[in-house]
């Protein structure tokens, strides 16, 4: 018998604490203040999330700000130094394609002189070859 009362307190016990907890769980459902703190709570928590992923972009933009600034400083630098060469540059390459352009013409001329030498010399042998 005392084993039977014993069972059905620990029952009883057990079904006050469901019924406890399930009222408790129940308050706090049905409760807009705790609803109100937990949509506040995953906000502050998806909140932190994005400062995170901000920040790491932050950095990541903030790396090729300084790197790409270096890169175009030594760039321009580089451009503006080519840009006091290249007048003599442009200078030396008119005067080497005037040289050339005079060397196309003398060596034309001296080409046709050449060939009115050789059949001269080609009517020469053939009048020496017909006497022969």
């Amino acid at each position: 018998m005392t084993c039977q009362l014993s069972l059905l307190a620990w029952c009883s016990v057990m079904v006050m604490g469901t019924a406890l907890q399930s009222n408790i769980e129940a308050t706090t459902v049905a409760n807009p203040i705790r609803k109100v703190v937990t949509m506040l709570q995953n906000m502050q928590k998806q909140v932190e999330k994005e400062g995170e992923r901000e920040k790491k972009l932050y950095e990541k933009f903030m790396c090729y700000c300084q790197s790409g600034g270096k890169e175009l400083e030594s760039s321009i630098s580089g451009a503006e130094n080519k840009v006091s060469t290249l007048p003599a540059e442009i200078t030396a390459a008119e005067e080497k394609l005037a040289q050339l352009k005079d060397d196309i013409k003398q060596h034309q001329s001296d080409r046709a002189a050449a060939k009115i030498a050789m059949s001269k010399a080609t009517a020469l042998r053939n009048k020496e070859a017909a006497e022969f």
